[in-house]
């Protein structure tokens, strides 16, 4: 493999990492975690097992009404965007 090739390799290996890594940073407007699963908790979930910032919303798992479910909040208002069971 030339030399040219590894460096455009490498150098599109870096950018797509960078890329990831802060698609998974809530932004500096988010509403915090915890507010968050404070609204999770008025929504009727009884735990929440997974937490995350991921590709511009919050996301995870717990538990409502007795079932496991996976769920998407608004990251700047937490509101519940979608929710369905865990399989």
């Amino acid at each position: 493999m030339s030399r040219s090739i590894r460096l455009a390799a490498a150098l599109g290996l870096a950018l797509c990492t960078t890329g990831i890594a802060r698609a998974d940073t809530p932004g500096a407007d988010w509403m915090p975690a915890d507010q968050v699963k404070q609204k999770l908790m008025a929504a009727g979930y009884t735990s929440i097992t997974e937490f995350e910032a991921d590709d511009g919303h919050w996301e995870g798992e717990g538990v409502k009404n007795g079932v496991k479910m996976q769920f998407h909040a608004d990251p700047k208002t937490g509101a519940i965007l979608s929710e369905k069971p865990d399989k």
